[in-house]
């Protein structure tokens, strides 16, 4: 560990932890590194074992709850989906001790490269098992209902326009926006209501090619679902916002994805049509909020890697609001926003 990581009062206690509980799981303190991070407070390590590397997750109580991602993998296992064993927990401190799912996401192996077989073959995973995941319990869940939906779109004008655009809005532009947001929550909180993960993309998905790691996709920061619309998981899905998915490859996912839930017996619709609509609807909901977050996460946290993908997600919100002529001032202002001049032509 670094000399940086020698002075980290949690890293210490944990270390302490670790050593505690070594002989009961066979594990080998000395080898304990650093595995990710996350958005929020929470970051993981790696430590080897005499059979099977393990995770420890690191979430500090003051910041981060446990609890909920205890009680949601529970529930996904008894859906049948491949998601971290809990082999040790100390929720006064914030540590759990993890079964490992692999060594790369969907989104690293993407990085590394992949023939499209391969690449097909780990998404036809993703989407057998969103449809299962949407078979799972989710009655207790918090549900993803029009205010909160309604609050999260505020991070768009507060984070992206204000912050990060450095723009002040017009108040034709604010009304304009107004009514894109109106119609976005009103047609996205009427969607049949299922188990959602709300990060169900890339980064979350474990690439299980090793027996010991169990069935493909390993599912990982699950501890923020909610119940809500049916086509949020596929949407973060299909249009990931760190990997560039061109739109006949969306449309191919989301098809095969339509498929498997109406054979589930989910609540989608029988048209295809009329869930793409649904898809987009959502996927604009979805992306806005992002352009939100990835700003906020910027200024305020200071993780600057995270503007690298506004682009995609710019182009993504691009995608649906030029399909729809209600959505047509947001495309005016995301012009603005990205000083796109529109020149107008005479004849004569």
């Amino acid at each position: 560990m670094s000399s940086n990581a020698s002075s980290d009062f949690r890293l210490n206690a944990l270390q302490q932890w670790l050593a505690s509980i070594a002989n009961a799981h066979q594990i080998k303190p000395e080898s304990l590194r650093k595995a990710s991070s996350d958005a929020s407070f929470r970051r993981y390590f790696r430590v080897d074992t005499h059979n099977a590397p393990l995770i420890i997750m690191d979430a500090p109580p003051e910041q981060e709850n446990c609890t909920p991602f205890i009680s949601i993998s529970e529930k996904l296992a008894a859906a049948g989906l491949n998601v971290p064993r809990i082999l040790e927990k100390d929720l006064a401190n914030g540590w759990l001790l993890l079964s490992d799912l692999g060594n790369d996401n969907y989104y690293q192996r993407i990085v590394k490269g992949l023939e499209d077989t391969a690449l097909q073959s780990l998404y036809r995973d993703a989407l057998h098992a969103l449809v299962q995941m949407q078979q799972a319990n989710a009655e207790d869940l918090p549900v993803y209902d029009a205010p909160r939906l309604r609050q999260e779109l505020e991070l768009f004008p507060e984070w992206y326009v204000s912050q990060h655009c450095q723009t002040t809005l017009s108040d034709n532009e604010k009304d304009a926006l107004e009514k894109v947001f109106s119609l976005l929550v009103a047609h996205n909180a009427k969607q049949p209501r299922v188990f959602v993960h709300r990060d169900y993309h890339s980064p979350n998905l474990m690439v299980c090619d090793q027996e010991i790691y169990g069935r493909n996709p390993g599912i990982i920061d699950f501890q923020d679902a909610l119940l809500g619309p049916i086509s949020y998981d596929l949407v973060s899905l299909v249009m990931d916002a760190r990997t560039t998915w061109e739109e006949p490859q969306q449309l191919d996912w989301a098809i095969r994805y339509w498929q498997m839930a109406k054979e589930a017996r989910l609540p989608v619709p029988n048209n295809f049509a009329d869930f793409h609509i649904d898809y987009e609807y959502m996927g604009l909901q979805r992306n806005l909020r992002i352009l939100g977050v990835f700003a906020r996460l910027s200024i305020r946290d200071g993780k600057n890697h995270y503007l690298q993908h506004i682009p995609r997600v710019n182009a993504y919100v691009r995608q649906v609001a030029s399909r729809y002529l209600v959505f047509k001032p947001l495309l005016r202002l995301l012009d603005r926003l990205d000083n796109i001049e529109h020149k107008v032509g005479y004849t004569f």
